[in-house]
């Protein structure tokens, strides 16, 4: 069987290698679910021909890993093989055998199972080559190391990780034991189709050409390379004709018609031979013409996800995780009543700038990540405790600052504290910092932008990110534009001074959130760091004060310049305590978790656990939830955690399934990906019978008790 590659695999030329490292296979790293090594098809190298190596992994018994479309949950293995010593060369680009399809309940994967062998193409180049001089052959051993993550799955899965190496000697190549290994992986590997492909605004795709059959194929599936196209786990009926072969898929609404399909077609005969080809499907006449119902369609739905990006980042304003930039958005329109409407004007546009550039930056990072196969999301930076700590600094420093502790802008003398003016660079910060401490939150409409944005062509997903922004502007934009808004702000005093000092205290509420997300992504360690940062950048901020001070009443002295490079040593200080907060950051909090001590009733989030109680006819609430999205919490405590809520679950018999997303977690991930949203909060109901409901972003108690008790 084609798609069976441990079988395929199995027994060719294995030997002793799992017992000892030959001079072609690496040492093997052994976890409790899988074995893995790095093997190359020649025991030498001339330092110059490419050389195939792969990432090997034996699995065991019922586990498997996946390909590079992983379905509808799961993650494709990462590999990066580098050539140090007599030759150079690296890779990272696998060349894909075909999976098997692995179907559970809704869902599909497309996975690997047994011996497993993931092959690769690495360049290399003589040492001396790179180095400019001229070419003396390959003299000395060459050593490749490969750094790879893979996640193994059952009914649980579990994501695991190697660091391999193996040394070849010079010579001309020659073939290793492990060789079989890769031309078995190659007969798996999907070859190009010669056949034409086409696919229709209803799905159908339609490959034409000689040979095809009702004799030569008797079944056909497709696989796409890409999830969030198709729904994979759907029915595809398949119709064959003399030279005609039709595959019904069922599209997914983000997936337009005018846009190509990618992926591999296998073709099974009737003696149960399959075949696998990489085919790419354009979209048919019906579907791709410019006057057709079809691209209307797309074009309203990219038009409605614009709308709806504006309208998203227009509510973002109001969302609780924004409120500490309202604070300082606040202060400035309380400066706006002693300017110039030249002054109110460009102030705003700068802050505009700021947030639009950013929301551009993030969307382009998103979706960079997401063309390279890693998981990224909105809120995904959140992820990281390193970032967590960042922010909480940036924001501890923010408020040390609105108390009078010290000024952002230096002041010289004869200039007073209270008289110096940041520049249209502070309003242009302050919009990246919008947009920076907005991303735990998520407003109505922002999901079906967002997941539109990352699924479409790049242009289209970039302009509703800007939509996005000119949302989260809009409201100061306006303020600044229409004269008799602006009159009606108070007039300038001394309330301007309390009210500055105020506002520092949202800021520092968030930091004790911020403190609270870093003690379940990285635990205690990542506290103790975090909170000796915020220390140091007090001692930092209070001595570039008071050196702040002593330049407006005596002028530039010595001690002064003695004091801002004290103040400079505090700053370093924080700062050198990164290095350690990244490697705090590499592996998360044990039994740091939104899911541990959980309610009666309310149960960790697994897809195989909502299967089995989807099976049993019990209904099933799904909460995704993360400890830095603060529209989550406010979720779980207005509607999610009240008696009447709790009441109304267990009278239904409801098993709530909370996912927890504050770590990365491959599984949820590519759970909401499955339902079209690319962050949390999300919320699903799988009643005991009948269709699912997706419920929106911002829960109310009386929807939840309507959405249960239908």
């Amino acid at each position: 069987m084609l798609c069976a590659v441990g079988a395929t695999l199995g027994g060719a030329g294995l030997g002793g290698g799992w017992q000892r490292a030959e001079a072609a296979e690496s040492a093997p790293v052994s976890t409790e679910h899988s074995t893995a090594t790095l093997i190359t098809d020649s025991d030498t190298t001339d330092g110059h021909t490419p050389l195939h190596v792969a990432l090997r992994l034996k699995l065991q018994n019922g586990w498997h890993t996946y390909w590079l479309n992983p379905g509808d949950a799961g993650e494709a293995p990462t590999v990066t093989v580098t050539a140090e010593g007599a030759a150079r060369g690296s890779t990272s680009t696998i060349q894909w055998p075909t999976p098997h399809r692995i179907p559970d309940a809704s869902l599909m994967s497309y996975a690997y199972t047994g011996d497993v062998v993931l092959p690769m193409e690495l360049p290399l180049h003589p040492a001396d080559a790179a180095a400019g001089a001229p070419t003396q052959g390959n003299t000395g051993s060459t050593r490749l190391k490969a750094h790879a993550n893979w996640l193994v799955c059952e009914n649980v899965c579990v994501p695991e990780e190697a660091d391999l190496t193996v040394t070849l000697q010079a010579g001309p190549p020659h073939p290793s034991a492990e060789a079989p290994l890769f031309a078995a992986a190659a007969d798996a590997t999907p070859v190009p189709s010669p056949y034409a492909a086409t696919l229709s605004a209803e799905g159908v795709l339609e490959v034409k050409g000689d040979g095809l059959s009702a004799q030569s194929v008797q079944d056909a599936w497709f696989m796409p390379g890409k999830p969030g196209l198709i729904d994979q786990a759907a029915d595809q009926k398949v119709s064959i004709q003399t030279g005609v072969v039709r595959l019904h898929l069922k599209r997914l609404p983000e997936f337009a018609p005018t846009q190509p399909l990618s992926g591999v077609l296998v073709l099974k005969d009737a003696a149960g031979n399959e075949r696998a080809l990489s085919l790419s499907a354009a979209p048919a006449a019906g579907a791709a013409g410019g006057t057709t119902a079809g691209s209307g369609l797309a074009q309203a739905g990219f038009l409605q996800q614009v709308v709806f990006a504006f309208l998203g980042g227009l509510i973002l304003n109001l969302m609780p995780c924004v409120f500490p930039i309202l604070a300082m958005k606040a202060l400035s329109l309380a400066r706006l009543g002693k300017a110039e409407r030249r002054t109110q004007v460009t102030s705003a546009a700068c802050y505009g700038l700021g947030v639009m550039l950013t929301f551009l930056a993030l969307g382009g990072l998103m979706m960079s990540l997401r063309l390279a196969g890693a998981a990224a999301d909105w809120g995904f930076q959140f992820q990281s405790p390193l970032f967590v700590t960042l922010v909480t600094w940036l924001l501890f420093v923010m408020a040390l600052n609105l108390l009078g502790v010290f000024e952002f802008m230096p002041v010289t003398a004869g200039q007073s504290l209270a008289n110096a003016t940041h520049g249209h660079w502070h309003d242009v910060t302050t919009g990246i910092l919008a947009v920076i401490v907005a991303t735990p939150c998520t407003a109505p409409f922002m999901g079906v932008a967002i997941a539109g944005a990352l699924s479409g062509p790049p242009a289209m997903g970039l302009i509703v990110f800007a939509a996005m922004g000119l949302g989260l502007a809009a409201p100061y934009l306006l303020l600044t534009t229409v004269p008799g808004l602006a009159a009606r702000l108070p007039k300038p005093g001394a309330w301007m001074q309390y009210l500055r000092q105020f506002l520092a205290f949202p800021l520092l509420g968030s930091c004790v959130w911020l403190l609270w997300v870093a003690s379940l992504e990285g635990g205690a360690s990542v506290v103790l760091l975090l909170a000796t940062g915020l220390v140091l950048l007090s001692f930092a901020g209070w001595i570039y004060g008071v050196a702040q001070v002593k330049l407006i009443q005596e002028g530039h002295t010595r001690t002064s310049t003695a004091l801002h490079g004290l103040g400079l040593l505090g700053l370093l200080a924080a700062l050198a305590l990164v290095p350690a907060l990244r490697h705090q950051s590499a592996a998360p909090a044990p039994g740091g978790s939104l899911t541990s001590g959980l309610a009666k009733g309310t149960e960790p989030f697994s897809e195989a656990r909502m299967a089995e109680l989807h099976a049993a006819g019990k209904p099933v609430f799904v909460d995704m939830t993360a400890a830095w999205c603060i529209t989550c919490l406010v979720n779980e405590r207005v509607a999610l955690n009240t008696p009447a809520t709790q009441a109304a679950f267990a009278a239904h018999g409801v098993t709530v399934l909370r996912g927890d997303w504050t770590n990365h977690d491959p599984a949820i991930g590519a759970f909401l990906h499955a339902h079209g949203r690319d962050g949390v909060p999300f919320y699903l109901y799988v009643p005991a019978h009948g269709p699912e409901v997706v419920l929106p972003q911002i829960l109310t108690p009386g929807l939840v008790l309507r959405t249960v008790g239908e």
